[in-house]
């Protein structure tokens, strides 16, 4: 189900009116087959994939609190390759099978294994690495293990993030559920207005600039020159009121019935650099990655080319997790390369600031410095909005 669409109109009424109406105890239920509902809108059969995988992590997270040393991390071990196994098959099977299909042609190799005729489950990639946070923490000993199997697959399957985020670890969401939340106006208000706004801008602003978006990268050769970069420019615009725009009204909705997931968006494009872009860009799933893949290889605690060897992985890791191109790949890659760019050129950086003085002029330096940010990022969407390479 859509959050713009009619069914979702008459569906959150519903289940918000519900949901105060019930005593609390009853709420969790609720919540929990109004998801299942939710997801099954899409494609009814994958509720059975994703039940799979609740059962599985719900009985790791279990053993992994109940054992100590190696079969505590077997358990891990379980989980994580229960959930990645899961998305590699539906996300990644015909990507790599594709790509060794191409060079055992090239090499004259007879590769008889054919692509997959799979529909990948909607928003598998963010409730999988919503799962995976859970099992990771009570490894990890930050979070108990949750015994009550309905209240974990709501963590999991909660309908207003369940799609497209933002990925919640289970220390901020889990315990929500058990609270009691009553009907506040104010509240109530604030998560109305944020669920317009979001509203707005996914269909009056993204849904507007994606028809001449379209047109250009559909026919790229027919476009030279303005409307090329136009075309550009307007998709950073629109992936941004169409992903922001997502999350607002996911916040929203949460907020009208008491919920507080974290914020994912923090005004992106005035960023003046390509690390502070990161702080505010999807900011659920740059923490994740920062959290689960980059501290545990070593973060910047390593030697130099590690460290960089760290940034440039993790950023190729996250564009393969946007998708199963290699548009997305390279698109990773150039933000890792910036990032690795900015950190050699930094000297050089700071001595024509001090050189030029323009850091007497802060306005105009901030401007200058959001520009070039702004137009980085602009020139790696290019790969990320394009059909292929």
């Amino acid at each position: 189900m859509l959050f713009n669409s009619w069914q979702f109109l008459i569906f959150f009424p519903v289940i918000t009116t519900l949901y105060f109406v019930l005593p609390h105890k009853y709420r969790w239920f609720l919540l929990l087959v109004a998801s299942c509902v939710f997801y099954a809108a899409f494609v009814p059969a994958y509720l059975l994939i994703l039940g799979a995988t609740i059962i599985i992590d719900y009985v790791a997270g279990i053993y992994i609190e109940k054992n100590l040393g190696k079969r505590r991390l077997l358990f891990l071990i379980i989980s994580v390759a229960a959930n990645v196994g899961t998305l590699a098959f539906f996300k990644y099977f015909n990507f790599f099978n594709d790509n060794v299909s191409y060079l055992a042609h090239f090499i004259g190799w007879n590769y008889p294994i054919q692509s997959l005729k799979i529909l990948l489950p909607i928003g598998l990639s963010f409730h999988t690495f919503q799962a995976m946070s859970y099992t990771i923490e009570v490894y990890r000993g930050h979070q108990k293990a949750e015994k009550h199997l309905g209240i974990y697959a709501l963590y999991v399957m909660f309908y207003p993030q369940l799609v497209a985020g933002p990925i919640e670890r289970p220390q901020n969401l889990i315990h929500q559920f058990y609270e009691q939340h009553k009907f506040e106006y104010q509240r109530v208000a604030d998560g109305l207005k944020l669920m317009a706004w979001g509203m707005f801008k996914k269909v009056v602003i993204a849904d507007r600039l994606s028809i001449l978006v379209n047109q250009v990268y559909g026919n790229p050769t027919e476009f030279t020159g303005f409307p090329l970069i136009l075309a550009t420019v307007l998709f950073a615009f629109q992936i941004y009121c169409d992903f922001s725009g997502y999350s607002d009204i996911a916040i929203g909705a949460a907020q009208v019935m008491g919920f507080k997931l974290m914020d994912n968006f923090n005004r992106p494009y005035f960023s003046k650099s390509i690390g502070e872009f990161w702080k505010r860009w999807h900011i659920s799933l740059s923490t994740w990655f920062k959290d689960y893949v980059y501290i545990p290889l070593g973060g910047n605690k390593v030697g130099k080319w590690h460290w960089q060897f760290n940034i440039f992985l993790v950023f190729l890791i996250s564009g393969l997790w946007h998708g199963a191109n290699w548009t997305y790949v390279i698109w990773g890659a150039l933000n890792g390369g910036y990032l690795i760019f900015s950190v050699w050129t930094e000297r050089i950086r700071q001595k024509i600031v001090q050189y030029s003085r323009i850091a007497q002029l802060p306005f105009l330096h901030k401007i200058i410095r959001v520009g070039i940010t702004f137009s980085l990022i602009c020139f790696a969407w290019i790969f990320f909005r394009a059909r292929n390479v």
